[in-house]
């Protein structure tokens, strides 16, 4: 009931070990800094170095950074796949893009094919970012966030210590704290998944009226496949939402198990 295959299909979700690595769902969280600590990053140090923002925007292809004066970059969505890079009318087929403007902290960077990372968008290593995956102006990765493919984190949004499954969309001025987005979620503009009681101890989560002890101090939200959350709503620390189940505008989720499709309004 509380395992991750109740809430995911990890059949090509390639960081699939990671949230298999223990008996409940959020057990992966426990081990999100060591599996990170332990990837293979890019060599990305010209970014890097002097902790600077780019004055420059950079292409990414085939683990080295070119200049863009002899390239064309066409601005499509690239969770669709329309970032498309030319050199002499030829596309560079999965180059990916950094625009002048980003802040990239730490040399721990994991970059996929046709990833776009826009101006003002501030990374705090590590990070790995899946394939045609979108870095929205503005947006906050603060250390250990692991961002899958077709995904998407939007304008002013933080994310730390979190994980994204394939195609899973944070779009707009949302929080997620050491929380966990299934395959295809999509978060409203405003959504705060909140990590943190007010009260000491670790956080509960209450099934079958039961309590489990997750043995975190902070978890925020664990939200299945194709869950959706409507503007402005609020989950509680230690929220469990099954798979394509709905929050609505402006809701406060209570911390605990909602069952597969449930609808909390």
């Amino acid at each position: 009931m509380l395992t991750p295959e109740d809430f995911f299909d990890l059949s090509s979700f390639i960081h699939h070990d990671l949230l298999q690595s223990g008996k409940y769902v959020w057990d992966s969280l426990k081990n999100l800094k060591e599996y990170m600590a332990d990837q293979t990053y890019a060599k990305l140090s010209a970014l890097t170095n002097n902790n600077e923002l780019l004055t420059k925007t950079v292409v990414y292809y085939n683990e080295s950074l070119l200049p863009t004066e002899d390239l064309t970059i066409k601005f499509g969505d690239a969770t669709k796949g329309k970032l498309l890079v030319y050199r002499n009318n030829k596309l560079l087929k999965g180059a990916s893009v950094i625009m002048a403007g980003a802040l990239i902290q730490g040399n721990r960077l994991q970059l996929g094919n046709s990833v776009l990372i826009e101006p003002g968008a501030l990374i705090k290593s590590p990070a790995i970012i899946g394939d045609n995956t979108e870095i929205r102006q503005g947006a906050y990765l603060r250390g250990n966030c692991l961002i899958g493919k077709r995904c998407v984190v939007g304008h002013v949004t933080e994310v730390k210590h979190t994980i994204f499954l394939d195609d899973a969309k944070a779009g707009h001025f949302a929080y997620l704290g050491d929380s966990i987005l299934g395959n295809q979620v999509n978060l409203g503009a405003g959504s705060k998944l909140a990590n943190l009681r007010f009260t000491s101890g670790d956080v509960q989560v209450r099934s079958d009226g039961k309590t489990v002890s997750t043995g975190l101090r902070k978890l925020g939200a664990v939200l299945g496949d194709q869950v959706q959350t409507g503007c402005n709503s609020v989950t509680n620390p230690g929220t469990i939402m099954g798979r394509k189940s709905i929050l609505m505008p402006n809701t406060t989720a209570p911390s605990g198990l909602h069952r597969a499709s449930s609808l909390i309004r």
